[in-house]
């Protein structure tokens, strides 16, 4: 148990005082919250986090778990599925994604053969949703060109390639960054890394757990030593960072008061709700 909690049903436009709490941080008035955020929101308000020992991260997991329970993050159906939302979602939102993955499920275009068959052309214009569709066309025909040649086609044969092996051969294809990589590794292929993401940095950073300058590779491993997780708990811990930083750790107008990781600010976030 870290520190004390209470769960509670905040439906937008009111404020709730939650009688069982011991301090005087437990009013929470949203009622100046923009529209962006659901109708209702589970909210965990944090009083007086206990010093329990466990590694920071370890605690902001804790917290976010009890509060949203397991996110069945990445959605899909297949292997290959995640791997083309992991490349169609960058620089875009999920619901675009959403609206690509859809277009190639209907041509069942959806595996590597299939990929490998169809024109780039043809691909770009299915994708168009998910913007850049051009350069993801080729990204994606790349990623398939990589499986077939590097592991006759087989994504299982590529994902029992260890870790320290496979990751710098996918930060090798075309298109695939540290990001997307990690997400491929992660959710598709049950290996033991941490994605980092915007919504990572950004947390991280109001939180001062990292500094603003730090690289992709200093948070991804400051993540893997600090969780003493599994693959399981590396894919929680990420889907729940998303659910924070799209309901609460906004770039503006961050919604720190019904954040359920407030209580660890070191400091007020400025021209926080």
């Amino acid at each position: 148990m870290i520190g004390q909690w209470l769960i509670l049903d905040l439906p937008l436009n009111d404020g709730y005082r939650a009688k069982e709490m011991p301090t005087s941080t437990d009013f929470i008035d949203i009622s100046n919250v923009a529209g962006s955020v659901p109708h209702q929101l589970q909210v965990a308000v944090c009083v007086a986090p206990a010093d329990s020992g466990l590694p920071i991260l370890q605690q902001y997991f804790n917290v976010l778990y009890k509060t949203y329970g397991p996110q069945k993050w990445w959605p899909a159906r297949t292997r290959f599925e995640i791997i083309v939302g992991a490349i169609l979602t960058q620089n875009t939102s999920w619901r675009n994604v959403e609206r690509a993955i859809r277009a190639l499920r209907r041509e069942r275009l959806l595996t590597l053969a299939a990929i490998a068959k169809i024109s780039t052309e043809r691909l770009a214009t299915l994708i168009r949703s998910s913007g850049y569709f051009r350069q993801k066309a080729r990204k994606l025909k790349a990623f398939v060109n990589f499986v077939r040649e590097q592991y006759r086609g087989s994504l299982g044969r590529m994902f029992r390639t260890p870790t320290a092996a496979l990751r710098p051969q996918l930060l090798a294809v075309h298109g695939i960054g540290p990001e997307t990589a990690d997400s491929v590794l992660l959710y598709a292929g049950n290996h033991r890394v941490f994605v980092v993401d915007a919504y990572t940095r950004r947390i991280l950073g109001r939180h001062e757990l990292a500094h603003t300058k730090s690289t992709y590779e200093e948070l991804r491993r400051l993540a893997e030593k600090s969780l003493p997780f599994e693959v399981q708990g590396f894919n929680e811990f990420h889907a729940l960072i998303v659910y924070v930083g799209k309901h609460f750790c906004r770039p503006r107008a961050p919604i720190c008061s019904a954040c359920p990781l407030n209580c660890f600010l070191v400091r007020p976030i400025e021209g926080a709700l």
